[in-house]
């Protein structure tokens, strides 16, 4: 499932993928506000991430996975991290080198990924974060030359604003239904939308970005 928790990504400032800081129009060096740089994922970052993800599984927001499940999953992963960055003021509460904000790319099939565990810390609501994230997911669902994106979600007003558009039914063809239903993966069957994962998808809207 698809995290939930994010405001109007036109109301925020959204660093680009990689970018390190970022100000308020017109504000004063001394009062500009370290914005988090979004890197690749690493196993160190794995405890970081499930603890993130916590509240928002226990709200059954976003499914509760296991340890391991992140460990084994971690190179699908971008995060977003609060750097130390000198003269600059940071949001009340969080230290610096923090995982703030996290997603995942999960290939489901040839041309298809799903957006994942897009997640972020409620204390940065309003920078943009969550819409920093799923940009770099874009880009690199692109640069691995997949045609769609999936994702199963409460806030279809956020991913509708970044083009998606919702779907009824699984978005492939009878053939890879038979390939991809073979998976044990648990968000496999939600995708797929099999009887058995029907109730973690209550209340959740299926939908899709054309690349």
């Amino acid at each position: 499932m698809t995290p939930v928790k994010e405001p109007k990504p036109s109301h925020a400032q959204a660093p680009a993928a990689g970018n390190g800081s970022g100000a308020a129009p017109g504000g004063p060096a001394a009062e500009r506000e370290s914005l988090p740089i979004l890197r690749p994922a690493r196993p160190a970052d794995v405890r970081a991430i499930a603890e993130l993800v916590r509240p928002f599984a226990e709200r059954r927001i976003l499914v509760a996975k296991d340890l391991i499940t992140y460990f084994e999953d971690i190179q699908e992963f971008t995060v977003a991290e609060l750097p130390p960055v000198p003269g600059t003021a940071r949001p009340t509460g969080i230290e610096p080198g923090r995982i703030v904000g996290c997603g995942a790319l999960h290939v489901m099939w040839d041309d298809i990924a799903e957006v994942r565990t897009l997640a972020v810390d409620p204390r940065l609501k309003g920078r943009g974060v969550g819409s920093a994230l799923l940009r770099a997911l874009i880009i690199r669902a692109r640069s691995l030359d997949l045609k769609r994106l999936f994702c199963l979600t409460f806030e279809v007003g956020f991913f509708n604003r970044h083009g998606f558009q919702e779907i009824t039914g699984t978005p492939v063809g009878t053939d890879a239904f038979a390939e991809i239903v073979r998976s044990h993966d648990d968000g496999v069957a939600e995708f797929l939308d099999l009887a058995r994962a029907k109730p973690n998808t209550l209340g959740n809207t299926r939908m899709l970005l054309e690349l």
